[in-house]
């Protein structure tokens, strides 16, 4: 069997190195790569891409539809870890753990749009709930978040990490218009009927990510409980990799929620909290692992698995 030759297009950034850094030993694996001089040749970049048996494109959007529309070999497959493709038609949503069909789905896709970081946690905790019934799909939903610096990518590590990293911000709230572009592919794939309110933060750590959903009992069908919710998300994940549902117990004795508890790990921690009829879930989780890098690895193995 031939190996699998893999291009990672944009390997130079936050996620594209975290992805570079994790394929480059592998002995299953054959790794193109572009010289600095060629990275911003389109006819460099199109015969790499043709070449490949899988891609990987770490770019902004507009570069990544650009390299998509350059593959003329119907053989070449992708995983895009760009915004662009997340809520299209065609590709197939990249987080394996989001229904029982998932992951085979991406393992015989030809396109694969890589989850963004913060939709991880929010999709993870909101989509279980509303296909249960659980949650209304017109429930008005807020989400609030914050990301370790190295969400914004080289600029904000060259900000908190270089020479004039003590001036860098320590806590920032941003997307104040509430038009963030990962709206819309949350909404899509939660299943919500309603656009969340979604407000998120940078904190002066590098990585790491902790996000929350209020969640008031009173505006939910007579009967349902704190307890009834986290069963929903502890039966969903049950028999899935990387994804863990706290205890309620565990979670109750908690003081605090830390976002850079599981940095290094490609695991996501689900947590529902309760007090007198109001709820928070909550989601911990590295957002260069399971929401950036470790996420795209997860589903190049599925995709090389089922080629």
């Amino acid at each position: 069997m031939t190996t699998p030759l893999i291009f990672i297009d944009g390997d130079q950034g936050t996620t594209g190195l975290q992805i570079h850094q994790r394929l480059r030993d592998r002995p299953d694996l054959r790794l193109i790569t572009l010289a600095p001089e060629h990275r911003k040749d389109p006819q460099r970049r199109a015969d790499a891409i043709n070449a490949c048996d899988i891609a990987l494109l770490c770019l902004p959007d507009d570069a990544a539809r650009d390299a998509v529309a350059s593959i003329e070999n119907p053989a070449v497959r992708v995983i895009d870890a760009s915004s662009a493709h997340r809520t299209h038609k065609d590709w197939t949503y990249g987080f394996a753990q989001m229904s029982p069909q998932q992951a085979q789905r991406i393992a015989t896709a030809r396109r694969v749009s890589n989850p963004g970081c913060y939709p991880t946690g929010a999709v993870g905790l909101l989509r279980p709930l509303l296909e249960s019934g659980l949650l209304p799909r017109d429930y008005p939903t807020s989400i609030h978040a914050v990301s370790g610096y190295s969400g914004r990518g080289r600029i904000a590590v060259e900000e908190h990490e270089g020479e004039n990293a003590s001036r860098a911000p320590a806590f920032q709230i941003y997307g104040l218009g509430l038009t963030h572009k990962h709206v819309p592919e949350i909404q899509q794939q939660s299943g919500l009927a309603e656009r969340p309110v979604f407000v998120p933060a940078y904190g002066a750590f590098r990585q790491g990510i902790v996000l929350t959903i209020p969640v008031q009992l009173r505006l939910l069908a007579p009967g349902i409980d704190a307890r009834q919710l986290h069963t929903c998300l502890e039966q969903h994940y049950a028999d899935t990799d990387h994804v863990q549902v706290m205890s309620m117990q565990k979670a109750q004795a908690l003081a605090y929620l830390d976002p850079q508890m599981l940095n290094g790990t490609d695991d996501m921690r689900l947590m529902v909290f309760e007090n007198d009829g109001q709820v928070l879930l909550a989601a911990v989780f590295d957002n260069l692992g399971k929401g950036a890098a470790g996420a795209a690895v997860q589903n190049l193995d599925l995709m090389l698995a089922g080629a």
